[in-house]
């Protein structure tokens, strides 16, 4: 089986200039998402089930309704989807992915491994994507000009052989039920390291280069956008799981970027 790595999913429609513009009011975003997250955080907030059984709270709604309220007001011709409240002019040239909190069942359960994702696009394609790690205080930030956490430059570490990568996986479970099982736990055991540290942690660990493979088998836009430039800009590559683009996908393959054919063939034999 063959993989082509993609072209670049970077748009350049945005100069320097701009990029600027656009972190710095993601930084700004950051604080306010940040501030309602940690107010809501081991204080007893109740748990919802949403249709498709995944949790929520009032912490995720809040920090939706309070980023929207923000981008609306210093863009109000850019477009909106999130995971809480749905799109708003999704067919603006610019639109705004929001994910209130990746990783709400680690937030529910006192668990510190979740995040705010929130990612720009131009003409449905990511200019821009950011981690916010509300309680770590960690900005993880994604342009064509590369990935910085707190303004800082990071990047994948070198790993050349799955035999020495450290892979990360959310719900393993899931991966049996919607990709092939035990070629995933074949290469489970053939990694020089496992853990389940998934959803947004993972992808922090890998662009900062703590980890060499996140796969994540089943997400929607708002899991997804935020960490193509995030994970391109660190070095990486990032795939569905059969090799193809990750916009519009619904699953996720991310490396430090020379062993991703391996991994593939390995997931899809």
């Amino acid at each position: 089986m063959s993989f082509l790595p993609p072209a670049p999913l970077f748009t350049q429609s945005a100069d320097a200039a701009q990029l600027q513009e656009f972190s710095t009011f993601i930084s700004e975003l950051s604080k306010i998402s940040g501030a309602i997250i940690r107010s809501h955080y081991l204080s007893g907030t109740a748990v919802e089930s949403k249709s498709d059984q995944s949790p929520v709270t009032a912490a995720d709604r809040e920090t939706e309704q309070a980023l929207r309220a923000a981008i609306m007001a210093r863009y109000p011709q850019h477009g909106i989807i999130g995971e809480e409240f749905g799109p708003h002019q999704q067919e603006a040239e610019y639109c705004w992915i929001l994910d209130p909190i990746d990783g709400t069942k680690a937030f529910v359960t006192n668990c510190y491994i979740f995040g705010t994702l929130i990612s720009l696009t131009y003409r449905g394609r990511p200019i821009i994507g950011a981690l916010h790690s509300p309680l770590m205080e960690h900005l993880l930030v994604g342009t064509v000009a590369g990935t910085t956490l707190n303004g800082k430059p990071v990047g994948m570490r070198d790993c050349r052989t799955i035999g020495d990568a450290m892979l990360l996986a959310t719900d393993h479970w899931d991966i049996f039920k919607y990709h092939d099982g035990p070629a995933f736990e074949q290469l489970s055991r053939q990694a020089r390291l496992y853990r389940g540290w998934g959803d947004c942690h993972g992808y922090f660990q890998l662009a900062t280069g703590g980890a060499d493979i996140m796969l994540d088998p089943v997400l929607k836009i708002w899991d997804i956008m935020s960490f193509i430039p995030i994970i391109e800009g660190a070095g990486g590559r990032i795939t569905d799981w059969q090799g193809n683009t990750p916009i519009g996908a619904t699953s996720i393959v991310a490396t430090a970027g020379s062993i991703h054919d391996e991994v593939l063939r390995a997931l899809n034999p």
